[in-house]
């Protein structure tokens, strides 16, 4: 049992240690390409097929990243016997398994044209595109299921960030039309992070709240009940 449960922390652990490494990373990269802008180009710019940081960030995001958080998301779903929320706990477990692999498509097999490139709009943006869309439907699903696992104080940042999810999605959908035509994008790359950070912050939050949970006790029928006068 107690190996079973160290098993399940380092699992966890890696949700954590995933987080930090998409932004560490994703500052350098944006740092190594001197024309890009962090505030108003797309994160997606940076592993696309004419971009010099694409090496990096699939060495450094496109794997390493999306293989912490299958290991999350299994953390997750062993945590699933700690708790009397079982169902949701192995929903949510799922559903971060599917940003893991939607996202390792789409940002590795799948990557966009850098904006203006000859070769844009091809079936590796089309594809790009639909794996995004899969990837943040299910970031959605997560952060849903997983409000319902803890009390009241998670289930309301679950829903603030399920706001902000929304807000921020709805923003960027808006540049797309402008990423396509190679215009001017400010402010893209600012709204795009706060989108991708704010899920990651809750992902973090989850993995130390189950890190630090302790195995549910059973209700019992007569357990702590006060007792029955007769009169």
């Amino acid at each position: 049992m107690k190996q079973q449960d160290a098993l399940r922390k380092t699992l966890l652990a890696c949700g954590i240690v995933s987080s930090v490494l998409f932004v560490v990373v994703d500052i350098i990269a944006s740092c190594s390409w001197e024309t890009y802008r962090f505030t108003d180009q797309a994160f997606s710019e940076l592993t696309a097929i004419e971009a010099p940081t694409r090496s990096l960030m699939v060495m450094a995001i496109g794997i390493p990243y999306n293989l912490l958080v299958i290991a999350c998301s299994s953390g997750v779903w062993l945590s699933a016997a700690y708790s009397r929320n079982k169902r949701f706990l192995r929903f949510t477990a799922i559903f971060l398994l599917l940003h893991a692999l939607s996202g390792f498509i789409g940002g590795t097999l799948f990557p966009m044209h850098s904006r203006g490139m000859a070769g844009a709009g091809t079936l590796t943006d089309t594809m790009h595109i639909s794996f995004t869309a899969i990837e943040v439907l299910s970031l959605f699903l997560a952060t849903g299921f997983g409000a319902a696992c803890f009390g009241r104080t998670f289930r309301v940042y679950s829903i603030i960030t399920i706001i902000l999810l929304l807000a921020g999605g709805g923003i960027a959908a808006m540049y797309g039309g402008k990423v396509a035509a190679n215009q001017p994008t400010p402010g893209m790359g600012i709204v795009e992070r706060l989108n991708i950070y704010s899920f990651m912050l809750w992902a973090t939050v989850l993995a130390i709240m189950l890190w630090r949970k302790k195995r549910d006790v059973p209700h019992k029928i007569g357990y702590n009940m006060p007792p029955i006068r007769l009169y």
